[in-house]
């Protein structure tokens, strides 16, 4: 079993207030968001313990993980929680009657936004071209 990169009270100092439920939920979340972290991480080619550990950066990488694990875990407490709006958006129309809605979280997973793998330098952007027509071959 690897590092859990964030506790409950990381979570509690945000000034998020957790039921009896919701605690033992999110440890269970902790666990399971840092092994996720880490299994993205490698599928990028990058080890997130090793990140940690850099001598110059470590620090803030630490934090950075701890604040996408703690963002992760919050958005499937939300979503688990009763009193979490079911929709996002709801749209309507008229006469042969169409409607359309955007659901939080439907499945109650854990999830990292695309904007935190860019943060941990997970995700870059890329570059490239792919030639169409294959130009001066002797073909």
């Amino acid at each position: 079993m690897g590092t859990v990169y964030a506790s409950v009270s990381d979570i509690t100092a945000l000034g998020i207030s957790l039921t009896a439920q919701q605690t033992a939920a999110a440890e269970v979340l902790l666990e399971q968001a840092s092994a996720k972290l880490r299994t993205v991480g490698r599928k990028y080619g990058k080890e997130i313990d090793i990140m940690i550990a850099d001598p110059v950066s470590g620090e803030d990488t630490g934090l950075t993980v701890k604040n996408v694990i703690v963002q992760a875990v919050i958005r499937a407490l939300n979503s688990i929680d009763n009193d979490a709006p079911a929709a996002s958006a709801l749209t309507q129309s008229g006469l042969g009657y169409s409607a359309t809605m955007t659901y939080f979280n439907a499945g109650q997973s854990l999830y990292f936004l695309k904007s935190e793998l860019k943060d941990l330098g997970l995700m870059r952007q890329t570059y490239g071209a792919v030639e169409v027509y294959n130009y001066g071959s002797a073909d």
